[in-house]
């Protein structure tokens, strides 16, 4: 009898285009469970800005790496790919099929292909970064990553600031550009691997994204990042959703102006989402309402 290939379906696609339901209807569909690959969803503290699944959703499929971490906790996307490989190993007894969801491309990349084994910065240069960071703001570290290594800078998350920390770690580190040492062979997986990425009309997006943000607003968004003011120099803070209301809160903006400013921010992380996607050819693109052209292939 032949060995069935187990694979893994990646749907991966920019906020609010609507991989949630989109991952639990197919997950329902093939009775696997969901693995997320959204690097702001493993904090349990910070939810709403989060743009988590609701409880309801969670009880509709079990959902793997929500909730996992803490605020406080040190995490990078080669533990990522670690934990994710072993709890594969397991799922993979149970399911021929597991869906892996989100649009962190680097912690999905990393499932998919393996991060480099790049090297931990002397603490010394780490406190160095750190200093500057704290004394410049994150526009320093961009100016001095887009000198370094203008292609990785071009596709970096440029609100993420221990991304930005963590490149120019390695580049001050190494010698050599972070873009460099990001491309080694890719690792072979023991299972096979379909990759979708969502998409929908520019304006459409754009739309979901402006009601997601009244809506976050409306669900309490506010009270979220005050119970967190005192945190708010953490790296799992410094993030679209919390940076432009604890701006509000700190008196620099209105209200309105704070919630402006989140949602061009949040298209602005749209777009570099889709620019980090469309630079890998081994998606297949299609539109949310195509869940059956999805079933079909797989």
């Amino acid at each position: 009898m032949e060995k069935v290939q187990k694979k893994l379906i990646v749907i991966a696609g920019p906020t609010a285009v609507g991989k949630t339901s989109f991952a639990i209807e197919l997950a329902q569909e093939l009775n696997t469970e969901i693995i997320s690959a959204d690097s702001r969803q493993f904090y349990k503290e910070i939810s709403i800005g989060t743009a988590k699944p609701t409880p309801e959703e969670l009880a509709m499929i079990p959902h793997h790496f929500i909730n996992t971490l803490s605020i406080h906790d040190y995490y990078n996307v080669s533990k990522f790919e670690n934990e994710v490989l072993a709890l594969l190993e397991k799922l993979f007894l149970k399911f021929d099929t597991v869906v892996m969801v989100g649009g962190s491309g680097l912690y999905i990349d990393a499932v998919c292909n393996g991060i480099d084994d790049l090297p931990d910065a002397h603490e010394k240069l780490r406190s160095d970064l750190k200093n500057q960071f704290d004394e410049n703001g994150i526009e320093y570290l961009l100016l001095e990553l887009e000198k370094l290594d203008p292609e990785y800078f071009k596709i970096v998350d440029k609100a993420n600031q221990n991304r930005i920390l963590r490149a120019l770690e390695v580049i001050k580190e190494t010698g050599k550009t972070f873009t460099e040492l990001r491309k080694n062979s890719k690792k072979e997986r023991p299972f096979e691997i379909q990759k979708f990425c969502l998409i929908r009309d520019r304006e459409e997006l754009f739309e979901r994204i402006s009601i997601r943000v009244d809506q976050m607003i409306e669900e309490g968004l506010l009270d979220e990042v005050k119970q967190q003011l005192s945190n708010r120099n953490l790296n799992s803070l410094n993030t679209v959703g919390y940076k432009e209301i604890f701006n509000y809160l700190d008196g620099d903006s209105s209200l309105e102006q704070a919630i402006t400013d989140l949602k061009t921010n949040t298209r602005r992380y749209a777009k570099r989402q889709l620019t980090w996607f469309k630079r890998n050819d081994s998606y297949t693109w299609i539109h949310p309402n195509q869940i059956d052209e999805v079933l079909k292939s797989i």
